[in-house]
């Protein structure tokens, strides 16, 4: 039993005894008598108060002269902010004075407008065996089950951001990166796991509770797969390489070559290829999956759907897209971009953009030169150099989207312009044909292409307004990006994060760059 305690009237005054706990109770804490006394509006002395819970002895403190009138057993409801619940706290009768009823509690509760998981039991063990200044619950509500939303369970590897190995030495292994996932004919690709409605719930007032709302999925998939009739399965249909683009599911082939070069000619491939040695300079490869090289790249064009990975490496001239992932062992006067991360050894002049991050790690691990961009975070050894190579480095914004802002301010300027010089001829006719003028059915025809076409445009900037204004909305999203060092960010390199920006001045050695207090600062690693 919980330590208590009980108001005492003397001919001196009201006093307080304090019994001990029994068993393994909770010693009285003063608050609870604080609590008890406020309700009740009676006047006391802190310091004596907290004394008697202190010493705990038994004895009557007197803690103020005023003989009250005698209070009968009391009790204090709780309700949870949320109505769940309701506890109690029963304080003792003064000496002499009269105890409650089961039925009182209960008329209380009901007062109070609790209706709903009254604990009865817990109410009639009370009056069993009375135990004061214990909280107990007195009502519970039933709470909200809530439900799960439908998910599509992939069984093969989706993720965007792979990053290679580190061997003993410090270079990087390009060799196990796990990258193309294999299946074959038959093999389970995705799961569907059927959304489960929750259960409301109702509080201790009565009042039902919803459930948030659950969402619906479904798969999506691609060329060479097979979903089943109840749509829960999705299998491939033939052996090949499984990818997850804008969450579809496709299987593509796999096509093998020794080199790109004259013999070959450009290559335009919709499942993935594999390039054992080179591509020479001029020429291009375009899969609608991943692209491998073994060989290096130099002056060739890639355009992969999925990830490119290059085990030695591309440089000059070399223009490189991937909508996944790009991993080249070193990339030098290149044009790259990627819409998912790019990881290399080293990156010399080159332009570089990716919607993800940036990380050049291993032995030399630097970043020299040109233009490195990247939606969160880039990571390297080395940024700058001594000589001062013109180094620009960003962070903070999708650069795709940047892009496409670019783009749809275009096509809204030129369907703007193609508007407003429709403009005459349609509203020309419109006042002819008021007039009563009459047309051939060439005419008639011609200007009803021009309505239609004015339709269409209007509907084009319409479409491309509300898009650029989702795109602005995205770009200002706070983003929590980042430039890491670990070694040595050189004079002349310049960190730009969102719109704001910094020169560095002065070496700067083992820091990241962050935006705080409204400006490009650094902070430890």
């Amino acid at each position: 039993m919980n330590g208590y305690f009980q108001l005492v009237i003397t001919d001196h005054g009201t006093g307080i005894k304090v019994f001990k706990p029994t068993d393994d109770g909770a010693p009285l804490e003063v608050n609870c008598v604080r609590d008890y006394l406020d309700d009740k509006k009676i006047e006391y002395d802190v310091v004596k108060i907290s004394e008697a819970v202190a010493n705990q002895n038994e004895e009557v403190v007197i803690f103020t002269e005023a003989q009250i009138m005698p209070e009968r057993e009391y009790c204090r409801f709780e309700s949870s902010k949320d109505r769940m619940t309701v506890t109690a706290v029963f304080y003792p009768p003064t000496e002499g004075a009269e105890l409650m009823t089961e039925k009182e509690v209960l008329d209380s509760l009901a007062y109070r407008k609790i209706v709903y998981g009254i604990q009865n039991d817990a109410i009639h063990a009370f009056f069993e065996k009375r135990q004061y200044c214990t909280e107990i619950e007195v009502a519970k509500g039933k709470p909200v089950k809530q439900g799960q939303n439908a998910r599509v369970e992939y069984h093969f590897n989706v993720n965007l951001r792979p990053k290679p190995a580190l061997r003993e030495d410090g270079s990087v292994d390009y060799h196990n990166l796990n990258l193309i996932n294999n299946v074959n004919e038959g093999d389970l690709l995705a799961t569907l796991h059927l959304e489960v409605p929750g259960e409301p719930g109702i509080n201790t007032l009565g009042e039902n509770i919803k459930a948030a709302a659950v969402k619906s999925a479904f798969i999506k998939y691609g060329k060479n797969t097979i979903l089943s009739e109840d749509k829960m399965t999705l299998t491939a249909e033939k052996s090949g390489h499984v990818t997850l683009k804008e969450g579809k599911v496709t299987v593509s082939d796999v096509l093998t070559v020794e080199n790109v070069d004259l013999s070959t000619g450009n290559i335009d491939y919709e499942g993935s290829v594999v390039v054992k040695g080179v591509i020479a300079t001029g020429f291009s490869v375009k899969a609608g999956s991943n692209i491998v090289v073994k060989g290096i790249v130099e002056g060739a064009t890639l355009d992969a759907g999925a990830d490119v990975i290059l085990e030695c490496g591309a440089k000059a001239g070399g223009n490189i897209k991937a909508g996944g992932n790009i991993i080249s062992k070193f990339i030098e006067n290149a044009t790259l971009s990627a819409g998912g991360g790019i990881t290399s050894e080293c990156i010399l002049h080159s332009n570089v953009t990716s919607g993800t991050e940036v990380n050049v790690t291993g032995k030399r691990g630097f970043i020299a030169g040109g233009k490195v961009i990247a939606a969160d975070k880039i990571q390297a050894k080395i940024l700058g150099s001594e000589m001062g190579a013109n180094t620009i480095i960003e962070v903070g914004s999708d650069p795709q989207v940047k892009l496409r802002l670019k783009e749809l301010q275009k096509n809204i300027a030129a369907a703007q312009k193609n508007i407003e010089n429709l403009k005459p001829t349609i509203d020309g006719f419109s006042k002819m044909l008021k007039a009563g003028a009459k047309f051939t059915p060439d005419q008639v025809a011609n200007v009803q292409k021009l309505i239609a076409m004015n339709k269409t445009l209007t509907q084009q900037v319409q479409d491309d307004t509300q898009e650029y204004s989702d795109l602005m909305e995205k770009l200002a999203e706070q983003k929590e990006a980042e430039v890491i060092v670990e070694g040595t960010a050189y004079p002349g390199t310049t960190v730009n994060i969102g719109e704001l920006s910094m020169i560095v001045k002065k070496p700067v050695q083992y820091s990241k760059f962050v935006v705080k207090e409204g400006d490009v600062r650094l902070a430890p690693i």
